[in-house]
């Protein structure tokens, strides 16, 4: 099965070609990514309206680059997917209705892909893992724990009651002046840092319940910076580091509340990370050191495949089509979808593989 991608919920424009052989395994085909973070850059943060008219410019021509780059046309394609949410409502609206068009004057299967289930299944794609696994979903937007207990099952252990880690990254940023995209900016200033400089706090560090909190931190971030200001290069450098290192430990801590409740179910004790702050080389590491402690194996995809991209929906989606669960043309776009509301009942998905 070979399936077209198409990606548009925030500010990339994405296109790929994914291909899933009758034993579920797959192969990246083409991945072609145009980035907007030049056409924000000016205002700190992306802007909706400039983002959607943005991929409406471009997306006939990434769409083209990747049948190209995998030397096919839409004739081979046997399915096409596009994220229909959660994300800016403009911009999904823009991938939604370029692959409903593309089904239509082709005839083959859609999918609407959630973006949360294209990260989460991305290590499908990139190394053949299958659910069951231990889910920490951290992006721009989302910081949470799912129990991927089986195929298309997911069911939140608990997830941030404030800012998304990704949020906090790029407010430190810009508080600091550090320019956009936020996140690399600070993990780039804190390599020449001293993260032991500045005590920083630890929200919600031995709660049970597995949930994150990084207002506080974001906070106690200003505090430090209204203290030192002007800001120096190496206070910045300094405080990047410490806020970088808060934000690893609060990140270990919660993964131990998470692992006793997922450790319950009796299922394999695997993490999985992804979403686009997996891409952090010190979260990394704070959260391998956790896995080899507590005996779980750590999966996460490629840098490349970390942040929004459309392999991941086109692998979603050609999994999806595969079980048979394709949409139809009245598929609505959806600015908030929580990834819980994707599951397919137990029953369905055997029922599914069993005529599949």
């Amino acid at each position: 099965m070979t399936v077209l991608g198409i990606e548009t919920s925030c500010d990339e424009t994405a296109a790929a070609i994914v291909r899933r052989d009758p034993f579920g395994n797959g192969t990246l085909l083409s991945s072609i990514i145009r980035s907007q973070f030049k056409d924000h850059e000016a205002y700190g943060g992306v802007v909706p309206e400039i983002a959607a008219r943005a991929h409406v410019q471009v997306v006939d021509k990434i769409v083209e680059a990747a049948l190209n780059e995998a030397q096919l046309d839409f004739g081979d394609l046997d399915g096409v997917a596009a994220t229909a949410g959660p994300g800016l409502i403009g911009g999904v609206l823009v991938g939604l209705v370029t692959a409903k068009a593309i089904a239509l004057v082709h005839d083959i299967p859609l999918a609407a892909v959630n973006h949360l289930e294209g990260h989460a299944l991305t290590v499908g794609l990139t190394e053949g893992l299958r659910p069951p696994y231990l889910l920490l979903l951290v992006s721009g937007g989302h910081t949470e724990f799912l129990k991927v207990g089986g195929a298309f099952q997911y069911e939140k252990l608990g997830g941030t009651i404030d800012d998304a880690l990704g949020e906090a990254f790029d407010k430190v940023a810009k508080m600091l002046g550090l320019g956009f995209p936020g996140g690399p900016a600070v993990e780039r200033t804190a390599a020449s840092g001293d993260p032991y400089r500045f005590d920083l706090p630890r929200p919600l560090a031995g709660r049970t319940r597995p949930d994150f909190s990084f207002s506080g931190l974001k906070t106690a971030v200003r505090q430090v910076a209204l203290t030192h200001a002007p800001v120096s290069r190496q206070v910045a450098a300094d405080l990047c580091a410490s806020f970088q290192k808060a934000a690893g430990d609060v990140v270990r801590d919660r993964l131990r509340a998470a692992m006793t409740i997922y450790e319950a179910s009796g299922l394999a004790r695997r993490l999985v990370v992804a979403g686009g702050v997996a891409s952090n080389r010190a979260l990394r590491t704070a959260l391998l050191k956790e896995c080899e402690a507590s005996e779980y194996t750590f999966h996460a995809p490629p840098s490349g495949l970390c942040t929004d991209n459309a392999a991941m929906i086109a692998w979603a989606g050609a999994n999806r089509i595969a079980a048979g669960l394709v949409d139809g043309l009245d598929v609505a776009a959806r600015a908030r979808w929580p990834i819980s509301e994707v599951s397919v009942p137990v029953e369905t998905v055997k029922e599914l593989s069993a005529a599949e």
